[in-house]
């Protein structure tokens, strides 16, 4: 389980995570991330929680949603498949 830090939202702390995971190559450009209930199974948060930290990512361009198949890495210059 993670160890939360009290100076930080989690929802920063697992998009953190998530960046980590995409920088180092777990997670290629255009293949799936977790899913909403993925985070919530794994890192044990509410679900408006995920839904959060899988917004900010589109916001902050790092992954990309597809309709009806969910969430994937956005190539490094941002722009969508």
């Amino acid at each position: 389980m993670i160890e939360w830090r009290l100076n930080q939202p989690k929802w920063v702390q697992v998009a953190n995570i998530i960046k980590e995971r995409i920088s180092s190559g777990d997670y290629p450009v255009d293949t799936p991330v977790p899913s909403e209930h993925q985070i919530v199974q794994e890192f044990g948060i509410a679900r408006g929680t995920a839904r959060k930290v899988l917004q900010r990512l589109q916001e902050e361009g790092v992954i990309y949603a597809v309709r009806g198949l969910g969430s994937f890495v956005s190539p490094p210059n941002g722009t969508d498949s």
